[in-house]
């Protein structure tokens, strides 16, 4: 019927094929075809059951998004359906790969849904800001029950083939040619006659006569959703279709979903969907990648450990080395122990454990390296630590592997120049803990290789990482932001702001928690350390150091903490120990309001994008939106910095960011000039 459908017939089973690569988005060009051949099929005496399957890797795996926002080409998605439920003959959806959103809620629309095994399926709209539109929050309840349909669709999380089977979503779960096993099912079917009830006419599922009940876990799911309006709403999408009548519940699904795709939370989190997608790829034409088979890691503590973790989580033979066989030996350990946590939590099988501990070999001789395609290094953050390492690296590791560091903060420049190499040297920036975070920097030295580079995009992909190329300088893109957004911190409070004060504001924000709590989750000492190194001070988190105060790990740092607690409660120390070291510096405290304390932390973290931009160290302004919102807990429904920024109002940013810069006459309140083009021009482009 037209390129991206087909429709065969096997005897009297029609067969209807979308093919619209990579993944059978539901565009305009396939629903036009789709409905046509629906309609043709529902009329045609010799067409006993139909059989809705894709040709590729998947079912279809969404709407097409590109389309959100712009007007709708008819035949839509919700029109698709209804036509499907007027067809009295038995209609199946054959499902592999994934039936995700718009793709689940066409398979919702047959009468019967078969899967192979390996499928998954759900309905992930609210990760977008969104709600599914096409009658999936009225439906699905009808199949697994009102609470199994509330954590699906507020979480967005997928199921496999027989869990779905379990619940009533899926009929049949099939291994081999699934489309061979649809004509068969629907073919029995067919030869057992109907009626054939759509999923609207039925209540399969466990009937929530409690409505309290349901509330409840409603209001669990809404206090994970930190200011987020999707989840609220489709929870209350699926509160209707168990209290409103079919189609006054589907009428109010649209309405919600038309209200959500118009505002600004939605479009950030759309903004990030594409951001995450444009920051992978990288400049030029047919880059032959290097083969990656073994890594190599050297240091085996909590980043070297993770980072392990992280390559045989993703199917990779991992050599770790260590300085001893006794740290060696902890460091394997602690591995063991942390994929024991993932079995007694139920996300991993003992099998799966112990054949992902196969993958692990542990060496303390660096000869061990030589048959490794990609190296990377987790030692002390030091540079003639790391040169040291290199330069051992240099005599051992094959031509063509590539050396990763995993440096935070040094000069990969300089750490490549010590080896003969340096076309294959860069940085791999993960973020702790490495086997969990989803970001990873990757710093494209001066010398490295564009196919190094393109090598290792590729392989932050296959291991579940969200890559972002980024250039050298101190910090990179992350920190080095993070450096600008928190150096008024001590400034606010000698002022008079609390550590609460300040944390709270940030969470009020949307943030997963404040600065201080932060500072103390991962060890004030760390700081500490950095900032001796650098002959900087910070005079109350020194303190609180050189009184043994590191954080949760002490029990004690800005915050207090009880024994196996992680809730932080405030202490008079800290505060008194705050005044005492304001008045040292004759300084009077005032009150501090939220939007102070927000216009001198995250006006500078844009404004330092800014100026990140304009150097060149990222190439996008929305690469800097994923690097804070997938490494930093930067709130998803605001897009990131510099897309808050536009919804802001840069003009705002630069006048609030002249009169602290008038009033303190520090640099970071300096606005940059990207900053002002960007205010008259509504665009981040560099011109460069």
């Amino acid at each position: 019927m037209s390129d991206f459908l087909k429709v065969s017939r096997d005897g009297d089973v029609a067969i209807v094929t979308i093919d619209n690569p990579p993944v059978n988005a539901l565009s305009f060009h396939v629903r036009e075809p789709l409905m046509q051949a629906l309609v043709g099929l529902r009329d045609d005496p010799t067409v006993a059951a139909i059989v809705i399957a894709c040709a590729g890797r998947t079912f279809v795996a969404g709407a097409d998004i590109t389309e959100f926002g712009k007007p709708v080409q008819q035949p839509e998605l919700r029109a698709i359906v209804a036509t499907l439920e007027t067809i009295a003959k038995p209609t199946i959806a054959a499902i592999h790969g994934t039936a995700l959103g718009g793709g689940l809620e066409l398979a919702l629309g047959c009468h019967f849904r078969v899967a192979d095994a390996g499928a998954k399926l759900g309905l992930p709209e609210v990760k977008l800001g969104l709600l599914p539109g096409g009658g999936g929050t009225v439906r699905l309840p009808r199949l697994v029950g009102a609470v199994k349909a509330l954590k699906m669709i507020v979480s967005g999380a997928l199921i496999g083939a027989e869990e779905a089977h379990a619940a009533g979503l899926v009929d049949a779960v099939f291994k081999g040619d699934l489309t061979t096993h649809a004509v068969n099912f629907a073919r029995e079917i067919a030869r057992k006659g109907g009626p054939f009830t759509p999923v609207r006419d039925r209540n399969d599922g466990p009937r929530e006569t409690d409505l309290a009940a349901f509330d409840a876990e409603a209001a669990d799911l809404a206090k994970k959703a930190r200011g987020l309006e999707a989840p609220i709403a489709c929870a209350q999408a699926v509160r209707n279709a168990v209290t409103l009548p079919f189609d006054e519940a589907l009428a109010a699904e649209r309405a919600l979903f038309v209200e959500l795709v118009a505002s600004d939370q939605s479009r950030a989190q759309r903004h990030l969907f594409f951001a995450e997608r444009e920051a992978a790829k990288i400049p030029g034409k047919d880059i032959i990648k290097r083969r990656i088979a073994r890594i190599g890691i050297i240091g085996a503590g909590t980043m070297g450990g993770g980072i392990a973790m992280a390559f045989a989580n993703g199917g990779y033979s991992v050599t770790l080395l260590e300085t001893s066989q006794e740290v060696l030996q902890r460091g394997l350990g602690t591995i063991d122990k942390n994929y024991a946590v993932s079995v007694t939590r139920g996300s991993l099988t003992e099998d799966a454990k112990w054949q992902r501990l196969a993958q692990f070999t542990g060496s303390t001789n660096y000869a061990d390296l030589a048959d490794c395609d990609l190296i990377v290094e987790a030692v002390f953050e030091d540079m003639a630590v790391k040169k040291e390492v290199f330069g051992k690296l240099d005599a051992v590791a094959k031509p063509g592997a590539i050396l990763a560091t995993n440096t935070s903060y040094l000069d990969i420049n300089e750490i490549a120049a010590s080896t003969s190499r340096p076309q294959d040297v860069l940085g791999l920036h993960f973020f702790s803990p490495a086997n969990v975070m989803k970001l990873l920097e990757i710093v494209r030295a001066e010398k490295t290789a564009p196919e190094a580079l393109a090598t290792v995009v590729d392989l932050a992909r296959r291991i579940g990482k969200v890559a972002v190329v980024v250039g050298v300088c101190h910090g990179f893109v992350g920190n080095r932001m993070l450096a600008a957004r928190g150096a008024e911190s001590e400034a606010l409070l000698l002022e008079g702001a609390t550590p609460r004060q300040i944390d709270q504001a940030f969470t009020d924000f949307g943030w997963p928690m404040g600065p201080f709590q932060m500072g103390d989750l991962a060890g004030l000492d760390i700081g500490w350390r950095n900032r001796k190194a650098r002959g900087q001070t910070a005079v109350i988190a020194d303190t609180l150091c050189e009184q043994g105060r590191f954080g949760q790990k002490t029990g004690r740092g800005f915050y207090l903490y009880e024994a196996s607690e992680r809730t932080p409660v405030p202490d008079p120390q800290v505060e008194a120990l705050i005044r005492d070291k304001a008045a040292e510096k004759g300084i009077v405290p005032r009150a501090i309001g939220a939007e102070e304390i927000i216009e001198r932390t995250l006006y500078p973290l844009v404004n330092e994008g800014a100026k990140i931009l304009e150097e060149g160290i990222a190439a996008r302004a929305s690469d800097i939106d994923v690097v804070w919102a997938n490494g930093y807990g930067f709130p998803v429904g605001k897009g990131g910095p510099m897309f808050w920024a536009g919804l802001e109002g840069p003009a705002k940013l630069i006048e609030r960011l002249d009169h602290w810069h008038q009033r303190t006459g520090k640099d970071v309140f300096k606005v940059a000039p990207l900053l002002r083009r960007m205010a008259e021009t509504g665009s981040w482009e560099t011109g460069g």
